[in-house]
């Protein structure tokens, strides 16, 4: 992308669009075509918004920027408010914006996000297994999954937020 077509993107006195560093997708087309079959078969089952939810909360915890811009628009447009979204990164703070399966929801994927401990606390997987059914749990956990392989795609190829119209080719 040349200079000129960079600023195309960007408004008059912001910084610059970081232009991406591969285009993945392209590059390895069988490997991302997989990708939206995995991420299609993952949502199978589960509340279009709290998968949007799960998203979102997983791509703040890994700074992907591509797709916290996807899955926020595709929030919005599937019905959630600004205010959940706004407030989902202080979510312990936030309890009361969200109901006790969301919650457990949200819990389960920073556990699974981060792995810091190498493992999830059993107490995390107890309270998501009291709100989910065992094949709901399961459609969950692959959700957390593919939006975590989405964002390091996103962030190590720095993929460009701000192009995603909701309705657009999903991931």
């Amino acid at each position: 992308m040349t200079t000129n077509e960079h600023h195309r993107h960007t408004p008059s006195g912001y910084a610059p669009e970081h232009p991406a560093r591969l285009p993945w997708s392209t590059l390895a087309p069988e490997v991302y075509k997989a990708m939206v079959r995995l991420d299609a078969a993952s949502r199978k089952g589960l509340d279009p918004k709290l998968i949007e939810l799960v998203k979102v909360r997983a791509s703040q915890i890994n700074r992907c920027a591509l797709c916290l811009d996807m899955h926020s628009k595709d929030a919005l447009a599937a019905g959630e408010s600004v205010e959940r979204l706004v407030q989902l990164s202080a979510w312990e703070e936030s309890q009361h914006f969200y109901t006790e399966k969301e919650l457990a929801a949200i819990e389960l994927t920073e556990a699974v996000t981060v792995l810091t401990d190498g493992f999830v606390p059993d107490e995390v997987y107890a309270k998501a297994a009291e709100h989910f059914e065992e094949a709901e749990l399961v459609q969950l956990i692959a959700s957390i999954t593919v939006i975590n392989a989405w964002n390091r795609f996103g962030v190590s190829t720095r993929q460009a937020p701000g192009h995603y119209a909701p309705g657009d080719l999903k991931h």
